[in-house]
């Protein structure tokens, strides 16, 4: 089974990292841009045939690991 975690920032965080995205797109001349946020995915495999599992492993692995849950939202999909 492949899944896909993607953990942003929750709103309201300061997001340095997308302003400066924000502004380097700007200088290059990229218009029409308003704000960047960042976040981060991770594509991940999994043994096995049973989703309600995977998805809380992968709930565990994001609460433990993969995501700062004080200040970042994580979304788990699984195909």
């Amino acid at each position: 089974m492949k899944a896909r975690v993607t953990v942003t920032l929750k709103t309201g965080v300061l997001d340095p990292q997308g302003k400066a995205i924000e502004g380097a797109l700007r200088s290059l001349g990229v218009d029409g841009v308003d704000s960047v946020r960042q976040g981060k995915v991770f594509d991940i495999e999994i043994a096995g045939s049973d989703k309600a599992a995977a998805e809380a492993s992968l709930k565990l692995a994001c609460e433990k690991l993969l995501a700062n849950t004080v200040i970042e939202n994580y979304r788990i999909e699984i195909a």
